[in-house]
């Protein structure tokens, strides 16, 4: 009998205590709790949630407590969210935004693959753009093409960048999310932001003057002004021995302006098959 009342006082002991224990926990979390802004929620709510920091905060959420602070006014940070988190944000915010902008995607600007573009000396250290610049800016002729050896890849959030199996590497435009990681990291340059309706690009970045850009490779624009005098509304400048192509006015003569580069860097965007580089990568 006696050890039959142990067993049950022991058992109603602990169960006293449980309770207590439970209610005190419970009035503890309604002390302590930490009320959330209801604007920070639904701004986070909007934001895609990548956490890549391309708004310059470490996280979505920490760029949406600044806008709702109002710490940032500028709605337009989060590249990712696009259209979509921006219309979003404003509604939120109560602010009006042009939603029409098109998305910007990252391009590489060169068509110095093997055996075009010639090269120095054989590079066999890390397998990284950046470490390779350490030695004479690459083991490329032109320093200002592509390495092709992925310090952009090492960095995109999205797998978007692939290599293409002959020294260079692309960017797959569905799976760009306008981060801008790539282009940053970029030693040469290469890698620049596009419109991702943009019909041609100049695939080149050699500042170099002609003659020494055609030696280093065989693509190279050589700045010779034909894109841009014969064809004068069709948005070609030529700006430190290189062929700009400009997108927000496309006039007459930017697909004539392909036929007629003697160097053929310029090229209908696109033009390499996403498909293919990705199974080279």
């Amino acid at each position: 009998m006696d050890v039959i009342l142990r067993i049950f006082w022991g058992f109603l002991s602990t169960v006293l205590f449980g309770g207590l224990l439970g209610l005190g926990l419970a009035v503890a979390s309604r002390k302590l709790k930490v009320e959330k802004d209801e604007t920070v929620e639904a701004l986070d709510g909007v934001l895609p949630g990548l956490n890549c920091g391309a708004c310059g905060y470490a996280g979505c959420g920490g760029y949406a407590e600044a806008l709702a602070a109002g710490k940032d006014e500028d709605l337009t940070k989060c590249k990712p969210g696009g259209a979509v988190a921006l219309a979003g944000i404003g509604k939120i915010l109560g602010v009006e935004v042009d939603t029409n902008a098109v998305r910007m995607v990252a391009y590489v600007h060169c068509l110095g693959k093997e055996g075009v573009a010639s090269r120095s000396y054989n590079y066999e250290g890390l397998e990284d753009c950046n470490a390779a610049t350490v030695l004479f800016s690459g083991d490329k002729d032109c320093k200002y093409g592509c390495l092709g050896l992925g310090s952009c890849m090492n960095v995109c959030p999205t797998n978007a960048i692939r290599k293409t199996g002959d020294g260079l590497v692309v960017v797959n435009p569905d799976l760009c999310i306008s981060c801008g990681k790539c282009v940053d990291i970029c030693p040469t340059g290469v890698m620049r932001m596009i419109p991702e309706d943009a019909d041609f690009v100049v695939a080149c970045n050699s500042r170099d003057k002609g003659k020494l850009t055609k030696s280093n490779c065989k693509v190279g624009c050589i700045a010779c002004k034909i894109c841009e005098k014969k064809f004068p509304e069709a948005g070609y400048k030529i700006q430190d021995n290189l062929s700009i192509l400009g997108y927000d006015n496309r006039g007459p003569g930017r697909a004539e302006a392909v036929e007629k580069c003697p160097a053929k860097c310029i090229i209908p965007y696109r033009e390499v098959k996403i498909e293919e580089a990705s199974s080279a990568g």
